[in-house]
């Protein structure tokens, strides 16, 4: 059984396609599951819309849904349409995205931290002119919101838990593995999966986020994962799906899960 829990469309402003676009590139690609997961809107400001370029504007919020369900009748018996959304995670405004995200009946919300210290997590230019310790503890605060974001209790999946390494490669050697086992732990505790996101490959980093030794202590800690492509173009869709579930089977993984009506689906491998 296939399935892709993570793809975007043309209301986030970065991404090209109508949602009906990637459900059909999903039908295209013999996906049993198909998860649609926009941007939310940008909920910690009062303005419609303040990162036209990121996040989808408040008025098209409902409109989304409403067209996200409408399709999940349509494709009824052909594939199944799930109604997901990609959060950002801020710890400041984490009580004003859970009363908007909790009006609507969602079968899963992805937490994605995209920033830290109010700077993309993509930004290569933060790195320039940081010490060795500098850039520790920006890892290590990267990775202290990623264990906020899953005992929030906001979501079932958190997106891309490496991706910080996208546009800065060396970010994966930067020495933080207790900071790392430490997240692993907490989201296993939580009950929270992690997504094995192929987007990576669109980045200078190339690969998957997360890279194998974190997927291997995942393993270890007992921690669930699924499978999103983060597809920005319909023809992302389900890209090397086989692959990731060749190499979780090789790591040691015999299954993998997606949610429905926020209950957890377990696929065998």
């Amino acid at each position: 059984m296939k399935f892709d829990l993570h793809t975007h469309h043309f209301r986030c402003g970065h991404a090209d396609g109508n949602i009906r676009d990637y459900i059909e590139a999903g039908i295209a690609a013999g996906l049993s599951v198909i998860g649609i997961s926009d941007h939310t809107p940008y909920f910690g400001s009062q303005e419609e819309q303040p990162f036209p370029l990121i996040a989808m504007a408040k008025k098209e919020f409902s409109n989304y849904v409403e067209e996200v369900l409408h399709l999940k009748q349509e494709y009824e018996g052909t594939i199944d349409v799930l109604l997901g959304i990609e959060s950002d995670f801020f710890p400041e405004h984490a009580k004003v995205y859970a009363n908007v995200l909790a009006q609507y009946p969602f079968d899963y919300v992805i937490g994605s931290v995209h920033s830290v210290g109010n700077v993309s997590i993509f930004n290569k230019n933060r790195w320039k002119r940081l010490s060795e310790e500098e850039h520790i503890a920006v890892k290590e605060a990267y990775y202290a919101l990623i264990r906020d974001s899953a005992r929030s209790g906001m979501f079932q999946v958190l997106g891309h838990i490496d991706a910080m390494k996208g546009n800065y490669p060396p970010f994966s050697d930067i020495p933080a593995a207790t900071a790392i086992d430490e997240t692993l732990q907490v989201i296993a505790e939580c009950d929270v999966a992690i997504e094995i996101n192929t987007s990576g490959k669109t980045k200078l980093s190339g690969g998957w986020y997360p890279n194998d030794a974190i997927l291997e202590r995942a393993l270890h800690y007992g921690v669930n994962v699924t499978f999103g492509s983060d597809a920005h173009i319909p023809g992302r869709v389900a890209e090397d799906l086989d692959d990731v579930a060749s190499r979780l089977r090789e790591i040691g993984f015999t299954e993998w899960v997606y949610y429905k009506n926020k209950a957890k689906v377990v696929v065998p491998l």
